[in-house]
């Protein structure tokens, strides 16, 4: 299956060889890192945030991170959050505005 529409869903495989579910993004794999979290909330997945996931899978797939820019309260902080844990793994998120003070 190469249709794109399909390539951009995160999807689960339970692989018997290797005992893990790997959850496949685009053309990236990933292990699932059975951080509990808990029954939250999910997100409600627009296109949006499928090119966030898109391009945050890309960048994790080549060892570099991720920083969503953009006008605050457009759920730039919700959308890594939840992509974390589609992925099973803790998030922890720092507010590096400008109005941030070490003292």
């Amino acid at each position: 299956a190469g249709d794109f529409e399909w390539l951009k869903q995160s999807r689960f495989y339970w692989k018997d060889d290797i005992d893990k579910v790997v959850i496949s993004i685009t053309d990236v794999n990933f292990h699932y890192q059975n951080e509990y979290l808990g029954c939250t909330e999910r997100l409600v997945i627009t296109p949006l945030t499928d090119r966030c996931y898109i391009t945050l899978a890309q960048a994790l797939g080549m060892n570099l991170g991720g920083a969503p820019a953009g006008p605050a309260g457009t759920g730039k902080t919700e959308t890594v959050k939840d992509m974390g844990k589609t992925l099973g793994k803790y998030v922890v998120v720092f507010n590096c505005s400008d109005q941030m003070d070490f003292r």
